[in-house]
């Protein structure tokens, strides 16, 4: 017992040891990377590279991490799964199955051309390694569609398509691998067939799960008002959809993505999105880390000019390939680049594959790892293949099909950004008074709607200032930001006061704190999108407790001056902590 209970202690020590390792070298590279425009994920690669056994072996078993940590691509796939539902995944089904198929196929065949020229590996290795260097990182591109809110645009559409082809497709590259092996037949691996079949009848029972199950339990966890049961409920309905696919040798990420297709249309997805999102944040730095772990530094010492060529080579053929396609497929020139340098690297899964591919034997231990270098290296390139492309404005999101941009928009007096329910009540307003507004949206869907009732909105990106201009910002008397951005800043708002004196400012703040912020660049009006509304409510409640017509309207107007006071005291100080004494407490 006592043996025991000290390897448990010593366990619980490693464990707490290399946590303390591992967040702090996380949050010393990622801020250092962020802070010169590298991005996270280079960050949370060296420090991987860094801290891993190949470099000071301060932490070790880098494999162990990287299983665990996978669970955060299954928690990505679920959360863009919440952002489409299944009407919208029928409308994506050309950009699917036609560019997503294309995609995989023929960069997997011209990288199978390039390994087997420059190699001399047999055509089965080759084979075994160019396909899977077809696929992108599903865990570096989607984060970054999602927080610069371009996973809803036809740029983010296409590129989602293709990676969610990407990642259907692992189950026939699984087939391919198993079908050229060389290792004696696995007795408990279902061939080939039996995984299609498979996929097919999981598919259709979680469909089933998440629509008779699922949905009627939250709306039991809704009625009993536990915040914390939709944490439960939301980990619980990835790991299980994952686990069930795992069961099955299919795709977990496949899995966690259908399920949540099938909450897309819930009430709770929201509460749901806001619980699980934190868990998938960690647990992709830590993924990004174990990536970082495993690097081989040996392999690409003692092979330098190898993996530096193949990965330039993976990503020069994947550009080219995909730009190809691209423009089959009729997406504009700069557009069609930047979602080829986007999806230009190998992806987390060719490490899965190449492990396939060693254990049928079809390639050596040493070009596994020599593989696993070039993805890595890659995956290292895409943050500065990124800024090359914003530099160049080619990862701009195109203009979709028959939606038109601000270039086509007549002179205007007020330019209107976001045409959601506060952006309509705006305009309405300035109609009325039969002032000429120009509306600018980015979301597809809400363009179509609003075209239904005979109300011109034109495609794009309202806080890019080159669009603005071409929207006639210039001329502009009003500008007037009502897009639902938690993360809209005061750099973006200052460059838009900047570059557009003449205009008057206005943009709506989610709540006090980024009022706040926005205060700060000046310029501008910052409205509190439920301000008025609270108030309103507010004096509901008083008159519902039969309180004198004239005593409400003296609390609102003592409310709105304490409100007031207190918001320019924390704009000065630069403290949502300030001025708390021009409050109305609440009885203990």
């Amino acid at each position: 017992m006592e043996g025991e209970a000290a390897a448990a202690a010593a366990a619980t020590h490693s464990l707490l040891y290399e946590g303390v390792l591992l967040l702090g070298a996380a949050l010393v590279f990622v801020i250092i990377f962020r802070k010169f425009g590298l991005g996270a994920v280079l960050g949370y690669l060296c420090a991987g590279a860094l801290i891993g056994p190949q470099g000071l072996a301060l932490v070790g078993d880098g494999e162990s991490k990287m299983a665990i940590a996978e669970i955060g691509i299954v928690l990505l796939l679920f959360l863009v799964g919440l952002e489409l539902n299944p009407a919208r995944l029928w409308r994506l089904r050309r950009d699917i199955f036609g560019f997503g198929f294309a995609q995989v196929l023929v960069c997997g065949l011209m990288l199978f051309a390039v390994i087997y020229i420059a190699t001399g590996f047999t055509w089965a290795a080759a084979l075994a390694l160019g396909l899977p260097l077809a696929l992108s990182s599903t865990a570096q591109v989607l984060p970054g569609l999602k927080s610069s809110g371009r996973i809803n645009s036809p740029f983010g559409e296409r590129a989602f398509s293709i990676l969610l082809f990407q990642d259907l497709s692992i189950v026939p590259l699984i087939t391919i691998i198993a079908a050229l092996s060389r290792a004696p037949a696995d007795p408990s691996a279902p061939p080939g067939w039996m995984l299609a079949v498979y996929t097919l009848g999981a598919i259709v029972g979680l469909v089933l799960v998440g629509r008779f199950v699922l949905n009627p339990l939250l709306k039991l966890v809704g009625r009993l008002g536990e915040r914390e049961l939709f944490v439960v409920v939301g980990l619980f309905t990835v790991l299980a959809s994952a686990a069930v696919m795992q069961a099955l040798h299919l795709s977990t990420a496949l899995g966690a993505f259908i399920a949540g297709v099938m909450l897309a249309d819930s009430p709770y997805r929201h509460e749901i999105e806001s619980d699980v999102e934190p868990f998938r944040s960690i647990l992709l730095g830590l993924f990004f880390l174990a990536v970082g772990m495993v690097l081989d530094i040996d392999a690409i010492l003692a092979n330098p000019v190898t993996v530096v060529g193949m990965a330039a080579a993976v990503v020069i053929v994947k550009t080219g390939v995909i730009f190809g396609l691209a423009r089959l497929w009729k997406v504009d020139s700069k557009p069609a680049l930047g979602l080829a340098l986007l999806l230009s690297q190998g992806g987390e899964f060719g490490f899965v594959l190449f492990a396939q591919a060693r254990d049928a034997l079809l390639i050596e231990n040493e070009a596994a790892s020599l593989f696993g270098a070039v993805v890595t290296l890659s995956m290292a390139s895409t943050p500065f293949l990124m800024m090359i492309a914003r530099r160049l404005e080619f990862a701009a999101p195109d203009k979709g099909e028959n939606l038109d941009g601000p270039d086509d928009a007549p002179g205007t007096t007020a330019i209107v950004v976001g045409h959601g329910r506060f952006g309509q009540t705006v305009a309405q307003m300035l109609a009325a008074v039969d002032c000429s507004v120009t509306l600018i949206d980015k979301k597809p869907r809400q363009i179509e709607l609003s075209g239904e009732f005979d109300t011109k909105v034109y495609f794009g990106d309202g806080l890019r200032l080159d669009l603005l201009r071409r929207a006639g910002a210039e001329q502009a008397a009003i500008i007037a930001l009502c897009i639902d951005d938690k993360n809209l800043n005061r750099a973006a708002v200052a460059d838009i006061a900047e570059a557009f004196p003449d205009a008057r400012l206005l943009v709506r703040v989610f709540d006090r704190r980024q009022l706040i912020a926005i205060e700060q660049a000046g310029h501008c009006a910052a409205v509190r999108e439920v301000y008025e509304s609270s108030i309103c409510m507010g004096r509901l409640a008083l008159e519902a407790i039969e309180i004198a017509e004239e005593e409400i309207a003296d609390v609102e107007q003592a409310f709105r001056h304490n409100d007031q006071t207190r918001l320019e005291m924390q704009i000065e100080a630069g403290d949502l902590h300030a001025g708390s004494e021009h409050r109305f407490k609440t009885a203990s």
